[in-house]
């Protein structure tokens, strides 16, 4: 897979990201199956242990660790490149 089928692959899945959770940053449950976790519990462990696959932040007065959907994104579009 080239640099530009990733890209394209990167826009189409942040843009059904986008349609389905409607908001361009998730956490919780939405970044839990967005990442392929099998539960909540899951992404917190990869959280405590700091291996998620992408960047993420916190937001203040706000709880969880948060994700951008461009981020995700990319991720999985750059895993489907290693299957290829």
């Amino acid at each position: 897979m080239s640099d530009d089928e990733v890209e394209e692959l990167a826009k189409k899945l942040e843009q059904d990201l986008l349609k389905m959770y409607r908001s361009p940053v998730l956490k919780g449950p939405e970044l839990q199956k967005a990442l392929g976790y099998s539960s909540i519990y899951a992404l917190r462990q990869a959280v405590v242990r700091k291996t998620l696959p992408i960047k993420t932040f916190t937001v203040a007065n706000r709880r969880g660790t948060h994700a951008l959907v461009k981020d995700i994104a990319r991720w999985l579009a750059e895993k489907a490149r290693e299957e290829d």
